[in-house]
């Protein structure tokens, strides 16, 4: 693609874009340049970027505590997480398959003919004393 500038615009209120214009003039910076640092921060800390005021930059560089905070995680941890994951991703595969199938056979179910018979197999069980084989097929 190549390193083309892209132009960004949006629209704040009187008040702010006079703010902005003082913190451009007292950094002796144009509004495009204070912008351009700004975005800059943002891209090379992923989007998480701390607005603190001045005075407490130094509180914050004296408690060694990093902007964004970040955790370690295992490497276990995160192979098992991938491996759950996975897993899932394949249960529901199974139960999708399992639906398509119990939905293609009460369809069959449906579309049979009248004069074949249907047993429940709870009937069965019922009388005991019916000795006539039923044969399936």
């Amino acid at each position: 693609m190549g390193n083309k500038n892209k132009t960004v615009s949006f629209r704040v209120k009187e008040d702010s874009f006079e703010a902005l214009r003082d913190i451009a003039e007292e950094r002796d910076l144009s509004l495009s340049a204070l912008f351009r640092d700004y975005v800059d921060a943002l891209v090379a800390h992923d989007g998480q970027v701390e607005v603190v005021p001045e005075h407490q930059v130094e509180d914050l560089d004296e408690d060694d505590e990093a902007f964004p905070p970040s955790v370690e995680v295992p490497k276990s941890f995160v192979r098992e997480h991938e491996r759950l994951e996975l897993e899932a991703d394949h249960l529901r595969e199974q139960l999708e398959e399992h639906k398509r199938y119990v939905t293609k056979l009460r369809e069959q179910v449906e579309a049979m003919d009248g004069d074949e018979e249907v047993v429940q197999l709870e009937e069965l069980d019922d009388d005991p004393g019916d000795e006539e084989p039923y044969q399936l097929g």
